[in-house]
């Protein structure tokens, strides 16, 4: 249940066998059913959480009732609504699984003795932040300034394998398209999933 997350782990620091057995013991394992919520906008995030296996996606949904993909997280990707899990105000986004998935969760009181306990780890999610800020920033620009074409190749080119489990309205909500607008760049599109 723990080897995918210590081998993210250690991607980014070494740790001991002390450590592990000290990190396994803030962690609680969760099974989540296709389409079953970890959390609902408007509630308080109580949990970060890692994907041991599976597929969840995190969004917002408009007064029309569209939604509006914020991520999608695969085995080895770390999903919450971060500034509800650190200020205890109500999350912007819910999160659900695409696939039968299975999580491991941390609370924000774990999250805080962890890093205290296991000095270590307080650099591994300062990496594992600052990459996820880089990620974000990059995403806000090209959404601003990518057209519908680069957009998709872009994700084709650096996702091939996460495309192939995404229905294509979820992929179209995240790329800010309309299933249509994706249907018609796949058709037409001189690149394929590789």
């Amino acid at each position: 249940m723990y080897d995918l997350i210590f081998k993210h782990l250690e991607e980014k620091v070494s740790l001991s066998q002390a450590d592990k057995e000290l990190i396994m013991t803030f962690f609680k394992p969760k099974k989540l059913k296709k389409k079953q919520f970890l959390l609902v906008e408007g509630h308080a995030c109580k949990y970060m959480a890692f994907v041991n296996k599976g597929l969840l996606k995190a969004y917002n949904v408009d007064d029309k009732g569209n939604e509006h993909i914020n991520q999608f997280s695969p085995e080895g990707w770390w999903t919450s609504d971060m500034s509800s899990f650190f200020s205890g105000e109500n999350a912007f986004y819910s999160i659900d699984a695409i696939e039968d998935s299975e999580v491991l969760l941390i609370t924000s009181e774990d999250f805080e003795n962890l890093t205290l306990q296991v000095p270590v780890m307080d650099r591994y999610f300062r990496l594992l932040f600052q990459n996820s800020l880089i990620t974000k920033e990059r995403r806000l620009i090209s959404s601003h300034t990518h057209t519908a074409e680069e957009k998709y190749k872009y994700i084709l080119e650096n996702n091939p394998n996460l495309i192939r489990r995404i229905p294509q309205n979820l992929l179209a909500s995240y790329l800010g398209l309309s299933p249509e607008t994706l249907s018609r760049l796949k058709k037409n599109a001189v690149f394929t999933v590789k």
